[in-house]
């Protein structure tokens, strides 16, 4: 089932991956350089110029730096809101092929259905995102779907309602509440930022929203991204949800390593 679907890399140092369809290649979000976003294409069999767009979550760095680059290619759609588009925009010289998008709104691109929908964030105005593409009773190119929910203090029910629809999702399992709590490169304010209902998801949120969909939505492959280098380890996460992951559970669980 995610055959068509890579994570290039998923941390707080960066994150980006790769969507291909039956007629679409996108990127969700471009959080590294537009040269590395190159490289990591190449290893992969791709390049930017088989990109058909881009959709970006929010105008942090780690998810949006990469625009800088890829705006090269001027043909390139872009896909954002208005406070994200502008909150780039206004860092850049080279115009962007924008494609601007309501929060909440749904449309098409190509083959794919694309939903967008609010996330609680310190950024402008940051979104998730549900994709479906393929057909109903179509053994060649069956009905899928995607939904990509990183960077959010908590899970609202209405992210929740989006994200029990969808096969594959990714969803942030950021700190460990121990290791943040111990690390001593972060300030107070910082930490208390973190965790706050505007900062990430920490592995025990993430776990309890995971818990509420395992029996109870379509989900049958998750991946565990955005876990910070300092505050978290895939030996951690892995080990805590493993209950979670096959055996009785309704879905399987991979954890992408932030070191990649």
């Amino acid at each position: 089932m995610s055959t068509d679907f890579q994570i290039l890399g998923s941390s707080s140092n960066g994150n980006c991956s790769l969507l291909r369809t039956g007629n679409s290649k996108i990127l969700i979000d471009a959080g590294f350089s537009g040269k590395r976003i190159g490289l990591m294409l190449d290893a992969i069999g791709e390049s930017i110029d088989t990109i058909d767009g881009v959709f970006l979550t929010h105008e942090h760095s780690d998810h949006a730096q990469g625009i800088r680059g890829l705006a090269k290619r001027a043909d390139l759609p872009v896909f954002a809101n208005r406070d994200t588009a502008d909150a780039i925009q206004g860092k850049l010289v080279k115009k962007v092929n924008w494609q601007v998008f309501q929060t909440g709104s749904g449309f098409k691109f190509r083959d794919i259905e694309v939903r967008s929908f609010a996330i609680p964030h310190d950024a402008y105005d940051p979104v998730g995102y549900t994709f479906h593409w393929g057909e109903e009773d179509d053994l060649i190119s069956p009905r899928q779907s995607l939904a990509w929910v990183t960077d959010l203090g908590y899970v609202p029910e209405h992210v929740k309602e989006h994200i029990k629809s969808v096969q594959i999702l990714v969803l942030e399992a950021n700190y460990d509440e121990k290791l943040l709590d111990s690390d001593e490169r972060r300030p107070w304010s910082l930490k208390q930022r973190i965790r706050g209902r505007h900062g990430h998801l920490s592995n025990d949120a993430c776990h309890e929203a995971l818990s509420g969909l395992n029996g109870n939505s379509a989900v049958r492959e998750v991946y565990l991204a955005h876990l910070s280098k300092d505050c978290n380890t895939v030996e951690l996460v892995t080990n805590k949800f493993a209950e979670l992951s096959g055996g009785n559970s309704t879905f399987t669980i991979k954890v992408i390593d932030p070191r990649g």
